[in-house]
């Protein structure tokens, strides 16, 4: 287990929370080194973003007077935060949505950086295309109208204590939908298999997106190796 503080937080990363970053990452398909270093980097990456999102949680509720504690575990973490004065429904709803807000935050900054130096190495651009993807996937998942996720407790502090029925009836047909949608998709990649298509592990579209982005940037830093060859010379150019 790993123990340090951040902004006069405690935090805890328990040993399951690699073990499920790495699974997620395709740890069972690494078959070198080049793939053991990529999945090196979906797992900083994954430390980073989801670090961030309780981050969100903790700092929210720390200015609110609360001490606060995050703990990374198996398929993500929580922040627990107790003492000071009951928190009313406007700033439950605040503490619960800034995870979820300051996750695409970082994951808008990190794309508007890589767009900024197109010129990145291969694994440069493989590192912030999942640190982006992972914050975008998760902070969207986490916004999920669900029970426990911060979706299903923001619903829960709009609608209050009094619907409770009803936060529950939504939180079982969003995750309903959402399993028959999974299903669907399983069946739809395991026919893909079949048909001898190529199947990246991972996170649903992190490793797609980031074999995207990788290649383009290839491209681009190919493009500016052959301008030089085809671009007129400065006296020459049209206003």
């Amino acid at each position: 287990m790993i123990q340090f503080s951040l902004f006069n937080i405690p935090i805890r990363v328990l040993p399951w929370f690699w073990l499920t970053m790495a699974f997620i990452g395709g740890v069972l398909r690494v078959d070198g080194k080049e793939a053991f270093f990529l999945l090196i980097l979906f797992l900083i990456a994954g430390f980073i973003s989801i670090l961030v999102h309780e981050l969100g949680h903790a700092l929210t509720a720390k200015a609110f007077g609360k001490r606060v504690e995050i703990v990374l575990q198996a398929f993500g973490g929580y922040a627990a935060y107790s003492g000071g004065a009951p928190l009313d429904r406007w700033r439950t709803f605040l503490v619960t949505a800034a995870g979820p807000a300051l996750q695409i935050v970082l994951g808008l900054a990190v794309y508007l950086f890589a767009k900024s130096f197109p010129g990145m190495s291969r694994e440069a651009t493989y590192f912030m295309t999942v640190l982006y993807a992972i914050s975008f996937i998760w902070a969207i998942l986490n916004l999920l109208p669900v029970l426990p996720l911060d979706g299903g407790r923001i619903l829960q502090t709009i609608l209050g204590p009094s619907r409770i029925k009803l936060t529950l009836l939504i939180s079982i047909a969003v995750a309903g939908r959402g399993g028959l949608a999974v299903f669907h998709e399983d069946r739809r990649s395991a026919a893909a298999d079949f048909h001898g298509d190529v199947r990246l592990p991972g996170l649903p579209g992190i490793e797609s997106a980031a074999m995207i982005f990788t290649k383009a940037a290839s491209r681009r830093r190919r493009r500016r190796r052959q301008r030089p060859s085809t671009r007129r010379p400065p006296a020459a150019r049209a206003r």
